[in-house]
């Protein structure tokens, strides 16, 4: 019994560290607040068209992916920030890395659309 209890605590700690850090990015990123926007209009979309559930789920899973990489992305510019106050060639590579790395998921989500719009219209 000791360890449900335990494994349940711990599951609530890090579902109260999951939220703090959703809403210190959501109060200090306008890219989080956009993406989240662009990610509700995505899934009212997939589910007004006549997807399978497979492509439904691959837009929503894609849409979390490139939310789940902005939060990465301003991880990484928070400790980079704190490590380089100022100009320095490692950070700026650091955080054009992360930026490179929300692009990418967001391409990824572009063209999974891309393909399922193509299939509806064939």
């Amino acid at each position: 019994m000791h360890f449900i209890r335990a494994e349940a605590r711990r599951l609530a700690n890090t579902c109260i560290w999951s939220w703090q850090g959703w809403r210190a990015a959501w109060a200090s990123e306008k890219s989080l607040r956009q993406w989240t926007l662009a990610n509700v209009l995505s899934a009212a979309l997939a589910f007004a068209l006549d997807l399978t559930p497979g492509e439904r789920g691959v837009i929503l899973g894609l849409g979390l992916l490139v939310l789940a990489a902005e939060l990465f992305n301003t991880a990484i510019e928070e400790v980079v920030d704190v490590l380089f106050p100022g100009p320095d060639p490692r950070a700026k590579k650091a955080k054009d890395c992360g930026s490179a790395g929300v692009a990418l998921a967001a391409l990824a989500a572009g063209a999974a659309w891309a393909v399922i719009l193509t299939g509806l219209l064939a």
